[in-house]
């Protein structure tokens, strides 16, 4: 392994996700994979497959070469076309994308039960 390259994406993966305003579950959760291994490779511990190098410049919006290291002839890989919920999730609190990380988690008599908690809830604020 490079170890300066590896060094060098994960400075530059964290910069784009902070930009972005995203935990480091929130990528590897994008990208489909594990959040460790995204800490990890965020840490210049490891590098990416090349599906996943492609799946983190979509995820963070940046360019290849900018994670790469290499100068400005290359250009970014199309914005990815996101569906309104995918699109909700970007502008959602950290604290709300870590929750429904851990309702998808869940069975469906479990989310019934959470779902009936958080009604009552919302009746005993009012």
């Amino acid at each position: 392994m490079d170890t300066e390259l590896a060094s060098m994406l994960g400075a530059a993966s964290r910069a784009a996700r902070v930009r972005m305003g995203l935990t480091q579950a929130d990528v590897a959760e994008r990208i489909g994979m594990a959040s460790e291994v995204y800490g990890r490779l965020e840490r210049g511990h490891m590098l990416p497959s090349v599906q996943n190098l492609r799946r983190l410049c979509m995820v963070l919006n940046v360019p290849p070469h900018e994670l790469l290291g290499l100068g400005e002839g290359f250009t970014a890989p199309p914005p990815v076309k996101e569906k309104a919920a995918a699109k909700n999730r970007e502008e959602d609190t950290p604290e709300m994308r870590r929750l429904m990380r851990n309702l998808r988690k869940l069975t469906a008599v479990q989310l019934k039960l959470m779902n009936l908690i958080a009604s009552a809830m919302q009746h005993k604020k009012k």
